[in-house]
């Protein structure tokens, strides 16, 4: 862990929706003043767009049927522990960005489902911040989990996640049903092994759970809203971030404490659960970093 040069990470499943907790995050470092360098997991895939099809395919005609995103075949996570160890030791380290869509490439002059190539950031930020599928992994080749000081897990229970994912990809993405479908299947070897063991090493989980029938994941017509959930967060070690649990269930009304370490809160309130609970540990970690 670094105190000079924090590392913060959101971690979480495709549909997860971390992207709900990363805007917390922005709203946080907005109002503080924090200037972070941004970290997207999706710049530490192993293939382009293209070359990921072509890997896909002879890894199916050569009877990988589980070749994923998710798995370390197409990621390159020492590359990504090397960021985070240079980060943490210097303040700097190298980044590019995935270009997802026309809109995101056109300024580089590059074609959507490339890369851009690798640069140095810009000196002087306050902290990194990653977001993506990887941030607490550790494997035999890397651990990327040893180097960050906060490390965020958003994880909705299974079939709420597959709902997300199949209506945002279908309806955002112009994917089929079936195409999404299988790609869960697909993916389902390397979720269960390199997916969900950093929710154990996670710092505080927010895990959404629907408070509506969701046991057909593949037929649901529409996402359950926010206010048809309960948020369950939990905290692996409370005392590490002197988390008031007194003082959160009077701000997060209708909350209630499920063990000694987790706090449940309406669905609605899940932004401004985040932020609350994540702003003082923010303003906790500049404040100590050290000047060494």
């Amino acid at each position: 862990m670094s105190r000079k040069h924090p590392i913060i990470v959101v971690t979480g499943s495709s549909g997860a929706g971390t992207t709900t907790v990363k805007v917390a995050f922005e709203h946080i470092f907005l109002r503080e003043g924090v200037n972070p360098v941004i970290i997207e997991g999706d710049s530490y895939h192993r293939f382009d767009r293209a070359s990921m099809k072509v890997a896909m395919q002879e890894a199916e005609e050569s009877g990988d049927t589980h070749f994923s995103h998710f798995g370390p075949e197409s990621n390159i996570f020492d590359k990504l522990e090397e960021t985070f160890k240079s980060y943490g030791e210097t303040g700097t380290c190298e980044r590019r960005y995935y270009l997802h869509s026309k809109e995101e490439a056109e300024p580089f002059g590059q074609n959507p489902g490339e890369f851009t190539p690798w640069e140095n950031i810009a000196a002087g930020t306050d902290l990194l911040f990653y977001e993506g599928l990887h941030g607490g992994i550790v494997t035999e080749e890397a651990n990327v989990a040893q180097y960050v000081d906060l490390l965020i897990g958003v994880v909705p229970i299974v079939n709420l996640e597959w709902i997300q994912k199949i209506h945002r990809d279908t309806e955002q993405r112009g994917y089929s049903a079936e195409a999404v479908t299988d790609t869960i299947l697909r993916r389902m070897y390397d979720y269960i092994h390199y997916i969900t063991p950093q929710f154990s090493r996670t710092d505080i989980n927010f895990q959404r759970v629907p408070t509506v029938d969701t046991s057909n994941p593949f037929i649901a017509r529409d996402i359950p809203t926010p206010d048809e959930s309960y948020v369950v967060i939990r905290f692996r070690d409370p005392e590490k971030f002197d988390v008031d649990f007194p003082y959160l269930l009077n701000m997060l009304s209708d909350s209630f404490m499920s063990r000694r370490n987790s706090i449940v809160v309406p669905g609605g309130k899940m932004g401004f659960a985040m932020e609350i609970i994540l702003a003082p540990i923010i303003e906790n970690i500049l404040q100590n970093r050290t000047s060494s």
